[in-house]
């Protein structure tokens, strides 16, 4: 009954800013990541996922600021003022473009769901790299609480982190 107040109130959906999960897989905590840039919160905080799909979607509605030449990550800002990157696999630049496509461009205003990068998850992983996908909130200072998921089997588009200010 209260359920619009509430959101204006408490600043969305279950007092906080929801970040839907770029793609369908198994969340996993970002300290469990192999590399301690991402598992230590270098660049912000976040969850992980291991995607069960080759297609990277947009986690919320904002702008595209950087697509990598490599097409193996892209950052964006949400149209809240969220700065989110999504890193698909682990030193998988090394790869440089192989196996990946990506689907958007710096500037390109997006909504959620629409496709960022498609890849091809079995040819990353036969050539040696792993393919758990870092969801990052490179902004995260600007929130009192950055909230994961459960580590659980999550679809596309389902909340995968809770922001609050």
């Amino acid at each position: 009954m209260f359920g619009k107040l509430k959101e204006k109130l408490m600043g969305g959906a279950g007092g906080g800013m929801v970040i839907a999960s770029p793609v369908k897989g198994k969340i996993v905590p970002l300290s469990d990541v192999a590399d301690p840039t991402f598992a230590q919160g270098i660049l912000g905080q976040g969850a992980a996922v291991v995607p069960a799909e080759g297609r990277i979607t947009a986690p919320a509605d904002g702008t595209i600021d950087v697509m990598f030449d490599t097409g193996h990550a892209v950052s964006m800002t949400t149209d809240d003022g969220t700065e989110v990157l999504i890193h698909v696999g682990l030193d998988t630049v090394q790869l440089k473009g192989e196996h990946y496509k990506a689907c958007c461009k710096a500037g390109d205003k997006v909504k959620t769901g629409d496709t960022l990068i498609e890849f091809d998850p079995e040819a990353i992983k036969a050539a040696g790299y792993d393919i758990v996908t870092p969801v990052i909130i490179c902004n995260s200072d600007a929130y009192s609480a950055v909230k994961a998921a459960d580590p659980s089997p999550v679809e596309a588009g389902a909340p995968l982190l809770t922001l609050k200010k």
